[in-house]
């Protein structure tokens, strides 16, 4: 397992409400780290009003290379309009512990997309 030796590498996530067109505020979101079918919860936070974490969810030294996983709770941010996502799972895998993985969720009710950001 590779271990970072500089705090430059970082995750990151983003949620966009695309029907409002702007950032989702309050979306709960948990990081994992995920060996074989064993996963370890690493943080748990929201989002702000800018549909971000105050914080890098991990960063520096504490990113190793493997596989993660963010769950956003998109049902209970919804609350009573939400009759169709609950939790949204995005499994990634970190190669180079000194990169930043931006991970940006774009919610709507019945659809969503992510990619690799910056």
């Amino acid at each position: 397992m590779e271990k970072n030796d500089s705090p430059s590498g970082r995750i990151t996530v983003h949620v966009l409400d695309t029907v409002r067109g702007c950032g989702a505020m309050g979306v709960g979101l948990v990081l994992f780290r995920v060996d074989g079918d064993m996963r370890k919860v690493l943080a748990r936070t929201q989002t702000n009003k800018e549909g971000r974490t105050d914080l890098p969810l991990l960063d520096g030294n504490d990113i190793h290379s493997g596989i993660y996983e963010v769950t956003f709770d998109i049902g209970a941010w919804q609350g009573a309009t939400s009759d169709f996502y609950d939790i949204i799972p995005i499994r990634f895998r970190v190669t180079d512990v000194k990169s930043h993985y931006h991970i940006p969720l774009l919610i709507s009710p019945y659809c969503y997309t992510t990619y690799r950001g910056t």
